[in-house]
């Protein structure tokens, strides 16, 4: 039901989410001066206590939380994980033939596939693997052009890249910036520092990973494909794949991975609430604060939010509280920004009376304004694995490890912030345009120093377990699937939505052609380090040996974790949510600030375009002001 506006106020904004998109924007505004309430359902990740598969019965964070090689770890600590199970294909034949699908887990129905997220402040930058590539500029140019609103243009997309970045992976252009000269575009002062992910060290003082590295090298320099200017972005570029050069001609070709680190330590969205919070008493953190509905006056205008104070509340939790927890209300004289994510901002939105009134009716939730398309548009990459096993016991650079305090590589970390725990496990990343690529390059290979085929329960105990395996992970950008949707399982705002990704329901042969493509790049590259050094393909193994053969293995293990676009910028008529300012369509003061909001899902890894959004956002909230 509509709510009149109350006497008594509590800040001028009210963010709920403290995630790439909420964090970013509540500092931006406690800066300027505003007073900001900012809700998190979750509690600080480096004051909590909790266990992951590894170490069960024991605490270990913060160590989850700051090593970055650790970040599979963070995903699966009991303490900060949300666990959402989610349908990649309506059929239940289809669903069941992905051998991580799960009917029951921990006594409960579950019905689906691990989907991690973390419920703590940072949000999923509390626990992602800090890979920070640059958006592909015609991912702004398309909703520059769907809404009409030139700000939205690449070029002045990029200023918010050089607010928000601190770049430490590009010493001679970090010089040259003093001087005035910035052709890379990098930002040198903003708050999100960057490194680069693998120390040569390393790499050197492990003969099988700097031959097998060597190898590909090798191999890549065979690879005909665009070879002259490859060489030339690689020069130009010293390989980093944010270089703006690079990023206005589409380049392509092998690069390093840039981290959001600070002394090799992670570094995220908490980093920069808590830092803004120390010197803006204006900025109040209000911790173990699950919202449960926005709340409008007679004018469709949001004034408040009402949330549970409680921890562990949301039943997404590993261990959810028992406890109803205790109802509150707070109110904005200003405005109410959602940021709680792909999934939960739609939920939110819906539970609030925002939404499908289809979907709100059947939940017998009053339809305040009639908005089809919240929940709807649901995005994610298509991912998968090509793993290898070496014929040797263990990398070396694994010697002694545990990835645990006290083993030798987290003395290293600890002492001189140096080895392998300084990197996210990544060794060489390749962007590559696929034979059906019609604008950028639309794929991602990146070599894992381990096992990784997706998200299952205890998936990051094969860390540990496989210690001599190399995975290419393939990533597909650009997919053309829009058939995902998020709707509510209840009106009962503990309970986590339903989603269902649709797999490959729109564009399946351009996406399943794509994936081929890569996988039969990364098996070229393998093939120079097969006869000496390389087992066995254990996936998708030697007889998947045919395009029709791998696409069928596509369809049985594809996974992502870059669930987008359920609340996107766009025309009301055309089931967009937003305007082009992040204002909910038919309310007042009400905006979206998170992955929901892009109308297609932007680039390789959208953590980047987020914290980009959320500094857009920032200025035309203030500008509103």
């Amino acid at each position: 039901m509509a709510q009149e506006i109350p006497r008594q106020l509590d800040c001028e904004y009210i963010v709920v989410g403290s995630g790439a998109g909420g964090g970013t924007v509540a500092a931006r505004l406690a800066e300027a001066g505003h007073s900001v309430i900012l809700l998190e359902a979750g509690g600080d990740p480096r004051e909590l206590e909790g266990g992951d598969p590894i170490g069960p019965d024991g605490n270990r964070l913060p160590h989850d939380y700051d090593v970055p090689a650790f970040h599979a770890f963070a995903s699966e600590n009991q303490a900060m994980r949300w666990d959402f199970f989610v349908r990649h294909y309506s059929d239940d034949s289809k669903q069941k033939f992905d051998w991580k699908y799960i009917r029951e887990w921990n006594g409960q129905v579950v019905d689906g596939v691990l989907y991690p997220r973390a419920g703590t402040l940072g949000g999923c930058t509390a626990h992602n693997a800090q890979i920070l590539i640059y958006p592909h500029n015609e991912d702004w140019q398309h909703i520059a052009n769907l809404t009409g609103d030139s700000s939205w243009s690449p070029d002045r997309m990029r200023t918010y890249f050089e607010r928000l970045e601190n770049c430490h992976h590009r010493t001679v252009a970090r010089w040259f910036s003093k001087l005035g000269l910035n052709l890379s575009r990098h930002g040198w002062k903003g708050w999100l520092h960057t490194e680069k992910a693998i120390p040569m060290d390393a790499m050197l003082g492990d003969r099988n990973l700097f031959h097998t590295m060597r190898d590909y090298a090798l191999k890549f320099l065979r690879d005909r494909q665009n070879l002259v200017k490859r060489i030339g972005w690689l020069l130009e570029s010293q390989g980093d794949p944010n270089d703006w050069r690079l990023i206005e001609q589409n380049a392509s070709g092998a690069r390093y991975t840039p981290l959001t680190t600070r002394d090799h330590a992670r570094m995220g969205s908490r980093e920069r609430v808590l830092k803004t919070a120390r010197a803006c008493p204006n900025l109040k953190v209000e911790l173990n604060a699950l919202a449960t509905r926005v709340l409008l006056d007679g004018n469709k205008r949001a004034i408040g939010v009402e949330y549970l104070k409680g921890a562990n509340l949301y039943r997404a939790c590993s261990q959810p509280s028992g406890q109803a927890g205790e109802l509150r209300k707070i109110y904005a004289s200003r405005e109410v920004i959602l940021s709680g994510g792909a999934f939960n901002t739609p939920q939110l939105l819906m539970l609030s009376g925002i939404g499908p009134p289809d979907v709100l009716a059947s939940q017998g939730i009053e339809v305040l304004v009639d908005l089809p398309g919240v929940g709807m548009n649901l995005q994610d990459r298509y991912e998968v694995g090509v793993v290898n096993r070496m014929n040797f016991s263990e990398w070396n650079v694994y010697k002694g490890v545990k990835f645990a305090p006290g083993d030798p590589q987290y003395r290293e970390w600890e002492l001189s912030r140096a080895g392998v725990y300084s990197t996210n496990g990544a060794v060489l990343s390749v962007i590559r345009r696929s034979s059906v690529a019609e604008g950028p390059p639309d794929l991602f290979c990146m070599a894992l120093l381990t096992n990784f085929q997706g998200y299952y329960p205890n998936y990051s105990q094969s860390f540990l377990k496989d210690l001599n395996c190399l995975t290419w992970v393939v990533l597909k950008a650009h997919t053309q699937n829009r058939a995902g949707q998020v709707t509510l399982r209840s009106p009962d705002p503990r309970d986590t939505p339903t989603i269902n990704f649709s797999y490959f329901e729109e564009g399946e042969e351009h996406d399943l052609d794509a994936v081929v493509d890569g996988i039969q790049f990364v098996r070229k590259l393998m093939a120079e380090a097969r006869a000496q050094k390389l087992a066995v393909e254990e996936c998708p193994g030697d007889d998947k040996d045919t395009p029709e053969k791998l696409k069928d293995f596509i369809r049985r293990n594809a996974w992502g974790h870059h669930a987008s676009c359920t609340c996107a910028i766009g025309p009301r008529e055309q089931k967009g949510v937003l305007d082009s300012n992040f204002q909910v369509h038919g309310t007042q003061s009400l905006r979206v600030v998170d992955a929901s909001v892009f109308p297609r899902i932007p680039g390789m890894f959208i953590v980047s375009a987020i914290y980009m959004i959320a500094e857009k956002a920032a200025d035309v909230i203030l500008g509103a002001a």
